[in-house]
């Protein structure tokens, strides 16, 4: 159940201002900062903002009605309040059971590696969040793609600064962004991806996918491969980019991030003891199946960190090129 205040909606900046709310009571032991923390592009994230001091976490979203800003905070007695704002308010509200891990399910997963096993044991609060939404987190998927994260993270804010929208709600107030949409993408110029940092091949892989953005969103409802196969169908989404999302937009708990730089090095020193190329990680983790994702984010949990053996990668700067 939500309710809304003040009452009436009769445009659509009364859209923007107007509160709706909900309590929710998890049955299970919620970490709310760790779960949508995969959803962060960085600290300085537009879209994201967790606030520990406060207890709340920030987050807005696209969705079938418009624009929507959620705040979430879990309240000492369990039950979570939730408050919305903007055309999409109503949307979600009512995703954030899922958002919340609430339809996780990690039933049959059996931990073949004593890290694993710890790492289980000592994070019960692990769960996977879905945000129902493929556009929102396809966006930064596929600017993260082949470039370092300071790379990636300078151009989401970029776009998202030049042409997202205000967050509906305080948040707009805050600095708060919405991601750019499908129909806005389509209309940015040469120049201003430039701008941006961001080279042809993110550009067109962007621009192909905000053709079909609306059909994309299938892929929440068909899940698993064939979801992940549904984005791999756009030219310039592959393997991995279609993986992030997945992860993401409907918590697949298999989809394992193929192509990663760092990934198959830090599953490799977890398991085995060594580093990993990609085939190499998928048979360690082939005893996972269906459930490679949850394992790797297990590995994560442990906090175990691979050995440096050289420089990091230095990142590049298109808009000098």
């Amino acid at each position: 159940m939500w309710c809304c205040r003040p009452a009436g909606c009769d445009s659509q900046r009364g859209c923007e201002t107007k509160e709706l709310t909900r309590r929710w009571r998890p049955g299970y032991r919620l970490d709310l900062f760790g779960l949508l923390s995969p959803l962060r592009r960085g600290r300085g994230d537009p879209t994201l903002r967790l606030d520990p001091e406060q207890g709340t976490a920030w987050r807005t979203s696209t969705t079938a009605a418009g624009p929507a800003t959620l705040a979430l905070r879990g309240d000492p007695d369990g039950v979570v309040t939730a408050r919305a704002w903007g055309p999409g308010a109503a949307h979600v509200l009512d995703a954030v059971p899922a958002l919340l891990g609430a339809h996780d399910d990690d039933s049959g997963f059996v931990a073949h590696h004593p890290l694993v096993a710890d790492a289980r044991r000592r994070s019960p609060w692990l769960r996977l969040g879905a945000t129902g939404r493929v556009w929102d987190v396809l966006v930064p998927a596929v600017l993260e793609q082949k470039v370092t994260g300071i790379e990636a993270r300078r151009s989401w804010s970029e776009l998202c600064r030049r042409f997202g929208t205000p967050a509906p709600g305080p948040a707009g107030a805050q600095g708060l962004l919405v991601v750019p949409t499908s129909t806005a993408v389509r209309t940015i110029p040469d120049w201003e991806w430039h701008r941006a940092g961001v080279d042809s091949a993110r550009r067109r892989a962007l621009l192909a996918a905000a053709v079909v953005a609306h059909r994309l969103e299938e892929a929440v409802t068909l899940r698993g491969s064939t979801g992940r196969a549904l984005l791999c169908e756009v030219p310039g989404i592959g393997v991995w980019t279609a993986a992030e999302v997945a992860q993401r937009a409907w918590g697949d708990p298999d989809a394992v991030s193929v192509g990663d730089f760092h990934l198959p090095s830090v599953v490799g020193w977890a398991l085995v003891g060594r580093p990993l190329d990609d085939a190499g990680m998928l048979a360690v983790l082939e005893p996972y199946a269906p459930q490679r994702q949850r394992a790797v984010r297990y590995v994560e949990a442990s906090g175990l960190r691979r050995p440096r053996f050289g420089p990091r990668y230095s990142p590049r700067d298109y808009r000098a090129i």
